[in-house]
């Protein structure tokens, strides 16, 4: 994990704990759409790597782990126990994200990350 610059505002080193338990890497097994049946079920994006050509290095996101938890308020999502966050890439996110508010699941408000 050396080498990972928490994001501002990581003052309790909450990201820096998710992204420990996650291994650097995004957590999502297809919420977002994608099987990611070729890496295991499990979307292969690293901290830090590359999701595609030509794109910068990917930040992960600390992040409700359960898809409604991702249409919370920012103030009750940053209230959450670590146990109930997940690394996320930001494709993986923002699809989640967006098929949880297409299907009314979930709280109404600002679907943000926590970092």
């Amino acid at each position: 994990m050396s080498g990972r610059i928490p994001p501002l505002g990581d003052t309790t080193g909450l990201w820096q704990a998710v992204l420990s338990a996650a291994a650097g890497r995004c957590q999502c097994r297809g919420t977002c759409g994608k099987t990611h049946a070729k890496d295991g079920g499990r979307c292969p994006v690293r901290h830090g790597g590359y999701a595609r050509h030509n794109a910068g290095p990917v930040r992960l996101l600390a992040a409700p782990a359960d898809p409604d938890g991702l249409l919370l308020p920012a103030h009750r999502a940053a209230a959450l126990p670590k146990r109930e966050l997940a690394a996320w890439c930001p494709a993986c996110h923002d699809s989640t994200r967006r098929t949880a508010a297409k299907t009314g699941r979930g709280a109404t408000g600002p679907a943000d990350s926590l970092f």
